[in-house]
């Protein structure tokens, strides 16, 4: 079974060997090696469980294709796996605005992404997130002009960003919200919830009902990971 840390994962699979076979199967050997150095690094961390889970990347990875986007969005940077990822798959002249209130773990994967040969496509702004989509919003060019977002942050915040980034995506962008099962745990008994769930998953099952409701998108919710919803904004 993958671990991070101490944490061992199944992701939402009946069982760690299924999530394993997964990851070896069809994971891991299209992982291009700078994003499988930046998982190793963040492996290393207490907060390990907070990385982008590989099965997700690859998700992303075949969506970005799809789509070419080339201004792109991303809440909640951590070491820096999803941000190369969309670097790596973005053309040559595409842009991340890339946002995180903690630099320092973005700066442990930092060198691998300059290994990489994309730095230059990722800005990044050390920043509590409303407050950047706000200045954003400032400037009515940036109105409808993103391609792409991809959410991994403060999950209390999911609605406050996803008011905002509809209005920055243009018609037909993707945004991704990352972590929206939230272990299972939005389907379970709240007195069966661990300690380490409990205190989101409230916010994770209010978001899911909101999304569910929303008809200014279009919706997948898929069990990879810890659970993503992808949204295509109509």
């Amino acid at each position: 079974m993958e671990s991070h840390g101490n944490v061992v994962h199944r992701g939402l699979l009946q069982t760690g060997d299924l999530y394993q076979y997964l990851l070896k199967t069809s994971v891991y050997p299209r992982e291009p090696d700078s994003l499988k150095q930046i998982r190793t690094i963040t492996s290393t961390l207490p907060r390990a469980i907070m990385g982008t889970s590989p099965d997700v990347g690859q998700l992303m990875t075949l969506i970005l294709k799809l789509i070419n986007p080339k201004k792109t969005i991303e809440i909640g940077v951590f070491t820096g796996y999803s941000a190369l990822l969309t670097a790596l798959n973005i053309p040559e002249d595409g842009k991340i605005i890339a946002i995180d209130h903690n630099r320092s773990t973005y700066e442990m994967g930092l060198p691998v992404i300059q290994k990489a040969g994309v730095e230059h496509k990722i800005n990044y702004i050390e920043s509590e997130a409303l407050p950047v989509l706000d200045k954003l919003l400032q400037d009515p060019e940036n109105h409808e002009a993103f391609d792409f977002a991809f959410v991994d942050a403060d999950k209390n915040n999911y609605t406050n960003y996803h008011e905002k980034l509809l209005k920055l995506l243009k018609p037909g962008a993707i945004v991704i919200y990352d972590n929206t099962l939230w272990g299972g745990s939005v389907a379970m008994a709240e007195d069966s919830v661990t300690a380490n769930r409990i205190g989101m998953r409230k916010y994770a099952i209010e978001f899911n009902e909101l999304l569910a409701a929303d008809t200014r998108v279009q919706i997948s919710q898929v069990p990879v990971g810890d659970g993503v919803t992808i949204c295509r904004r109509l």
